[in-house]
């Protein structure tokens, strides 16, 4: 009897030694997936796609800088006929945000809707998808910023599963605060929640803005004053 106390205790060593060499390796594993994914998307972030002659509208998803100034010049070339600036201030009007790009704006304003529901990226799926059924867009070049686009991109599929989207990210010129690259972890940041969108879990939670989409153009309350500036990417 008094043989088997030690043999116990070995035993039960060695099991807690297998459990935490088990815990060890999953934790490492999920790390080294982690890693991967990291990589893999900061990679295609810094690719650079080019939509075609011609879309039925515009997405363009406010929030930093070049954003509104390339969704603007693409419409005054003719690359769409439609464009939405989602996610705009409450009281923001069309003539200022093109003092602001440096773009004559009057000529376009017919074919121009401010949305002013979205508050977070979620949140421009659902004025994009409300803006897309209210003009018949069947395909439309989506505008943002080249870190932001893989997760605007998922938002966009699922509110809008009829619609042809072509990723056009905003490309850095020197001098406009567009040539400031993302961080690592601002892209650590972006890619945590890219990943928490396509899992389905970003679905599960209540959306920022509540209450249903208003359709840009609708007339739509201005929100308390101060309570929030124009396209934040949440």
């Amino acid at each position: 009897m008094s043989g088997g106390a030690p043999s116990v205790v070995s035993h039960a060593a060695a099991r807690r030694f297998r459990v935490a060499r088990l815990l060890a390796a999953a934790v490492a594993s999920g790390i080294a997936c982690w890693l991967a994914g990291f990589a893999w998307f900061v990679h295609i972030t810094a690719e650079r796609a080019e939509p075609p002659p011609h879309a039925d509208g515009i997405i363009a998803l406010t929030g930093g800088a070049g954003r509104m100034e390339l969704a603007l010049r693409l419409l005054a070339e003719g690359r769409a006929d439609r464009l939405l600036l989602s996610g705009i201030g409450g009281h923001t009007e069309l003539s200022t945000l093109g003092r602001l790009a440096g773009i004559d704006t009057a000529p376009l304003a017919g074919r121009i809707a401010l949305g002013r529901y979205a508050e977070s990226t979620r949140g421009n799926g659902a004025e994009a998808a409300a803006w897309a059924q209210q003009n018949g867009i069947g395909s439309a070049i989506v505008v943002t910023a080249a870190y932001h686009m893989p997760r605007a991109l998922a938002e966009m599929r699922r509110a809008l599963p009829g619609v042809r989207l072509f990723a056009l990210a905003v490309a850095p010129v020197a001098g406009d605060g567009t040539d400031r690259r993302p961080g690592l972890r601002l892209q650590a940041e972006e890619f945590a929640k890219y990943v928490f969108t396509v899992s389905g879990l970003s679905s599960l939670l209540p959306r920022r803005e509540g209450g249903a989409p208003v359709a840009p153009g609708q007339a739509a309350p201005p929100p308390p004053a101060g309570a929030r500036g124009a396209g934040r990417e949440g």
